[in-house]
């Protein structure tokens, strides 16, 4: 994979541009997603942003929302724009399998593909790009994308609101360890250009539905184990469950986090079945490497300490296997 600043020879003349995110995107993904989009507007070019599935409910106030194509909706619409375009981004995610329908058409297409991402391991499915663990979004690289191409006063409040979701979302309110200096400096630049942080908040965390609001207060107190000796905590949510609240995308997001609110959890997990398989997603404080606990366990991956998973089993085999294998581990305290 080439360097990401040998892309821009790619963009000195106006170009049609495919822009796409992973599966079930979250606030990270459509936040790059759409600025990246904003950003290449204004420069002159033509974008097609492309979401492999439904964009969740909590973010269709995202500015521009409504230029997204869904593959799974417009699957004809979509195969057309990648046949058209001249060049691919890939953002928030590092192997094709993470966009599901989608992955066959991008491995078919013979378009340069530049990666924009902070997952670990990145495939070789690229040709230009970076992937930096370190850093705490794939907004936050946008951020540093537009910077290098040297243009950072065409970041506007558009742009800023976008960034500034991926990165709130992606860093938990800005207080997981990824949280840098640099991305202060970044939302502290957004915030001189005229960003208003709170409205972005409000529309992310504080427009749920009853329905939704009603499913946590049920999570919690039905669904939730905690395993005090093994600094642990486990929501399980079943078909079932998801059936009997009406939850749609977007509104299992976070549920992962609940279990380290408690004092002496230092591993959190998540597992839902749904119906295209049993998901999984793990959480970490301190040392506790969760993505790799994912690869070796629930052919998965992600960050040291934010990762998810999946399992061929079903929904019980997989619940009783994790507690079989949490029996071996001791997250510190």
């Amino acid at each position: 994979m080439k360097p990401i600043e040998d892309c821009f020879e790619l963009l000195q003349s106006q170009k049609k541009i495919f822009i796409t995110t992973h599966h079930k995107p979250d606030g990270d993904a459509i936040g790059s997603m759409m600025a990246l989009t904003h950003y290449f507007l204004k420069k002159g070019h033509v974008v097609y942003p492309v979401s492999p599935s439904e964009v969740p409910d909590f973010l269709l106030w995202t500015p521009g929302i409504e230029l997204v194509f869904n593959y799974e909706g417009e699957p004809k619409m979509v195969e057309k724009l990648i046949a058209e375009s001249d060049i691919i981004f890939c953002l928030d995610f590092n192997a094709l399998n993470r966009v599901k329908s989608l992955e066959s058409l991008l491995q078919n297409a013979t378009q340069p593909k530049v990666l924009i991402d902070h997952h670990m391991y990145p495939s070789p499915s690229f040709d230009y790009g970076t992937s930096d663990a370190a850093k705490s979004s794939t907004c936050e690289m946008v951020y540093d994308f537009i910077n290098l191409a040297g243009d950072n006063a065409l970041i506007d409040t558009t742009i800023g609101a976008c960034l500034y979701t991926g990165a709130m979302t992606d860093t938990g309110s800005f207080r997981f360890p990824a949280c840098t200096a640099s991305v202060h400096e970044m939302i502290a630049d957004l915030m001189r250009k005229g960003l208003k942080q709170s409205i972005i908040h409000e529309e992310i965390y504080d427009a749920w539905s009853e329905r939704r609001t009603r499913f946590l207060g049920y999570i919690l107190h039905q669904k939730m184990e905690i395993f005090p000796e093994l600094h642990s905590g486990l929501i399980t949510i079943s078909q079932e469950d998801l059936d009997k609240f009406d939850i749609r995308t977007g509104d299992t997001e976070g549920l992962v986090n609940y279990p380290l609110s408690i004092a002496g959890i230092r591993f959190a997990t998540l597992i839902i079945e749904r119906k295209d398989g049993i998901k999984m997603s793990f959480r970490s404080k301190g040392d506790f490497d969760v993505n790799a606990f994912s690869r070796n366990y629930f052919n998965g991956g992600g960050h040291f300490n934010a990762s998810g998973g999946q399992s061929s089993q079903d929904f019980k085999e997989t619940i009783f296997r994790f507690k079989e294998i949490l029996s071996e581990f001791h997250p510190s305290k």
